[in-house]
């Protein structure tokens, strides 16, 4: 495989700039390498190779280590708010359920994700997916809100 060398200004190629744009897993895995400036997806900016600090995602990720959970979504009624099969939702259960957040619910003993609506009505657990419909939650039904999705995990 050839290098290629990169010239950033005046100064010449960093190793750590070079190890930062083509990492190693094993570098992730002994580092876990916070940049200090943010990516941007707009227009592109001079390479930064400064690291902040270790980063974990668990202290990004994690508020409540206790009621936290990692849960798996299979199925595609959720799509519409970008959460896909295969997805690893981080769920806490301390987090009180809000109008419009997306919950793990039990409904008639079924764990369910879906969006949980308040309506004159009543509750409705809705799927973000034309093809499945609203599940409105009566009082002839066994309901319970297990948890609150605080963050989605998926694959590029």
């Amino acid at each position: 495989m050839q290098q290629t060398s990169l010239q950033l200004g005046r100064r010449g190629p960093s190793p750590a700039l070079l190890s930062l744009t083509h990492p190693s897993k094993e570098m992730f895995q002994r580092h876990r390498a916070l940049l200090r400036k943010a990516v941007p997806a707009g227009y592109p900016t001079a390479a930064d190779d400064t690291v902040e600090r270790r980063f974990s995602l668990d202290e990004k990720l994690i508020q409540h280590r206790d009621t936290t959970f990692f849960m798996r979504v299979t199925g595609e009624s959720m799509r519409g708010l970008n959460i896909f099969d295969g997805d690893l939702l981080v769920v806490d259960r301390s987090v009180p359920a809000t109008h419009g957040c997306v919950v793990i619910a039990v409904l008639d003993g079924e764990f369910t994700v879906k969006q949980l609506l308040h309506t004159p009505s009543g509750k409705v657990l809705r799927a973000a997916h034309p093809d499945y419909p609203d599940m409105p939650v009566g009082p002839d039904r066994e309901f319970a809100v297990w948890g609150v999705v605080q963050w989605n995990v998926h694959r590029m």
